[in-house]
Formats: C-alpha cells, sequence, structure tokens
C-alpha cells in the first residue's frame, strides 16, 4: 500500500496533483504506455495519497521515471524474499561467480558506455526518468565486482562501478533523495579504493560533500573536500585539483568564509589545465574549462554577495553549452541572486522564473528548494 511519501514527492517539487497527473500521462506518452484517462488518473493520485487505493505494478513504474524515486523511497511495503535451500545457495553462488568471470575487457568498456550515455540523458533530461536504467546499470556492476575473485577481474570493474555510482548519487541528491546519494556515494568510494584509482575517491568524497552542503553542514562539506585534496595530492590529474579547488570555494561561499572562498578560486584557476577541452579521457566523470570555472566564480561570488559576480554568470550562461539543461537552471538561480544584491528585482524574478520553468523541465529537487528559498527572500 502507498504511504503519503507520494504526497511529500510531489510537494518536494512544488506539483499540484494536476501537474503530477500531466507528468504521468507525457511519461506513458513517451515510452508508449497506455493509462487512464486525465480524469481518472486524478481520482486515482488522491486516493493514492490518501492510502484508499494501492498503487499497481504498472503506476508504480512510471512514478519512479516522473519523480525520480525508487520503490524504497515511494513505498514502505518490505520487500520479501523466498528462502533458498543450502543446495540451491551453492548452485547461485557457482553460476554467479562463473558469470562474473565472464565479463571481459570489452564487456567493461560497454558498461562504461552505458554510464556514459546515461550521464548524456542526465544532462538533458534530468534525472528522474533514468532511476530504473540507473538502478539496473549499478545492480550488474556490483554484482559483477561481488562475485569477481581475482585482482585483475576486480579492479576494471571497480572503476566502472566507483563512476557509475558518483553519477547515480548526483542524480539522487538532484531529487531529494539524501539517504540514497549518501549511500551511492560511499559505494563508490569503496569501489575507487578497490580498483586503487585515488582520483575516483577523490573525486566521489568532493561530490559527497555536496550532500553535507544541502544537509546545512557546510564547515564538515569543507572540511571533506580538503580531506578529498589530500588524499590525491600528487596522484591525480591537474584539471580535477582545479575542480576540487572549486568546488571548495563554493562550499566556502556558503559558509560566508569569503577570503577561503577566493584563495580557492585562484587555486583552481592556476590548476586547470590551458587547452579549452573540459574532460580528460582518464576521468571523464567532471566537466571543467575556462567557461565553466568562470560559471562556478560567479557562483561563488554571488552566494557571497558580490554584485560582480553578474558579469561572469551573464558570460558564463550565454558560452554554456546547450545540452546542460539542468546546469542552466543553477545559473539562473545564481543570476537572481546576484541582482537581488544589485537591488534589481524585476531582472532577479525574470532569472527565478525561467529557472523555475528549467527544474520543472528536469526534475530538480535541489533547483526547486534554492528557488524557493530566494523567492521567500524577496
Amino acid at each position: 500500500m502507498a504511504s503519503n511519501r507520494l504526497r511529500q514527492a510531489r510537494n518536494a517539487r512544488g506539483w499540484s496533483q494536476r501537474r503530477l497527473v500531466a507528468g504521468i500521462e507525457q511519461y506513458a506518452q513517451q515510452h508508449g504506455l497506455d493509462v487512464a484517462s486525465t480524469a481518472s488518473l486524478s481520482v486515482y493520485v488522491s486516493e493514492w495519497e490518501n492510502e484508499r487505493r494501492a498503487i499497481s505494478t504498472e503506476h508504480a513504474t512510471i512514478l519512479r521515471g516522473v519523480l525520480g524515486l525508487t520503490d524504497a523511497e515511494l513505498f514502505e511495503t518490505p520487500v520479501k524474499t523466498a528462502p533458498t535451500s543450502t543446495s540451491d545457495a551453492y548452485d547461485e553462488l557457482a553460476t554467479r561467480i562463473d558469470a562474473a568471470r565472464a565479463i571481459s575487457a570489452s564487456m567493461v568498456d560497454v558498461l562504461l558506455s552505458q554510464t556514459e550515455l546515461l550521464r548524456t540523458m542526465d544532462r538533458q533530461l534530468g534525472a528522474p526518468q533514468l532511476v530504473d536504467q540507473m538502478t539496473a546499470h549499478l545492480g550488474t556492476l556490483q554484482d559483477a565486482l561481488t562475485f569477481a575473485v581475482l585482482p585483475d577481474a576486480r579492479r576494471p570493474v571497480a572503476r566502472a562501478l566507483a563512476g557509475a555510482a558518483t553519477l547515480a548519487a548526483w542524480q539522487a541528491l538532484d531529487v531529494g533523495a539524501a539517504d540514497r546519494a549518501w549511500r551511492h556515494y560511499e559505494l563508490g568510494k569503496t569501489a575507487a579504493r578497490d580498483a586503487d584509482e585515488p582520483a575516483f575517491l577523490a573525486h566521489a568524497m568532493g561530490e559527497q560533500a555536496y550532500v553535507l552542503a544541502d544537509a546545512d553542514k557546510p564547515e564538515l562539506a569543507i572540511a571533506l573536500v580538503q580531506e578529498a585534496q589530500r588524499e590525491g595530492q600528487g596522484r591525480i590529474p591537474p584539471r580535477l585539483v582545479a575542480w576540487l579547488y572549486a568546488a571548495e570555494s563554493e562550499l566556502c561561499a556558503l559558509a560566508g568564509r569569503a577570503e577561503e572562498c577566493r584563495r580557492a578560486l585562484d587555486h583552481a584557476a592556476a590548476a586547470l589545465p590551458a587547452c579549452d577541452e573540459p574532460r580528460d579521457s582518464a576521468m571523464p566523470s567532471i566537466f571543467l574549462n575556462q567557461s565553466h570555472l568562470t560559471r562556478w566564480r560567479g557562483n561563488a561570488l554571488a552566494l557571497l554577495g558580490d554584485d560582480q559576480a553578474v558579469n561572469d554568470l551573464y558570460a558564463a550562461l550565454n558560452g554554456m553549452d546547450p545540452t546542460f539543461v539542468r546546469a542552466q537552471a543553477g545559473v539562473r538561480c545564481d543570476l537572481a541572486q546576484a541582482h537581488l544584491v544589485r537591488g534589481e528585482q524585476i531582472e532577479a524574478v525574470k532569472q527565478l522564473k525561467e529557472a523555475r520553468l528549467l527544474a520543472s523541465r528536469t526534475g530538480s529537487v535541489r533547483h526547486r528548494r534554492r528557488i524557493e528559498r530566494l523567492t521567500q527572500g524577496m
């Protein structure tokens, strides 16, 4: 039986029941699924939220795709597993070990390609529609690693899992599933250690700091990203060094530590490679070039209340890759905050309107929360 978590998930997005119904209809149309009429769906949503109607398996699949939450986050019903005999358990273990041994280097490349595809879709469509694909992808990688026996078989799978887990964690954070985000980052860190990949470990730690920041623990977040810098010292590529400093600058800005924020920005600029290429083949999880760093600088200055942030942010917005749809919502929020500092309320309202549309388009609860905070502060 559904719990009131459905209502909570809807409210977290600032959606009315009508907006949720529209999301269900849109998802069904995109995936070739048949659903009830709009009027019937409106009744269903009300009855689901008030626990007067059970959510069917078919509707649960749609709701996961619309809201970006797992069954465990939507429902309180415990999962029941069938008992397994001892002989069956050994047979199953042997089968899983054989399957893990069969994963070749080419198969790992296929799994990495799937991660890259999910990363591209995430940038353009947002996290909600990918929750089932991401869950299945992580499950495949986790099974492969769990039952891979020897180190030469484990390392490439662990490396692939580390990258996929951090992507899944960021998606979870974006839809407001903080516990899932934290656990995925822990999974990514464990996999990075298993793969002996200090860059993947440092990146997972740096992104995990944002979970702490969103939980209103900016000081602890700063400490974690600084620990990530120490963890990777001398062992990670320059672009990641710059990324960690840029993350530190944003977290320092959130904590009101202006001097340290500006110092971290200077360190990021000094570490960033001169080429305009935003990614390294050895570290595909991060995008950072001068344009991205300008955007990050504008974000940090806006958080500090520096009215010079506007120039950086408009420069970043004009040069943004249009596929970074969710990131555009963040820039619009930064611009709204920067305009408010300058007393330019009309421009701030305009930017918040654009940010709200983009956040709704990508299903970003994280940006929605910031938009509401900025709106309440006007």
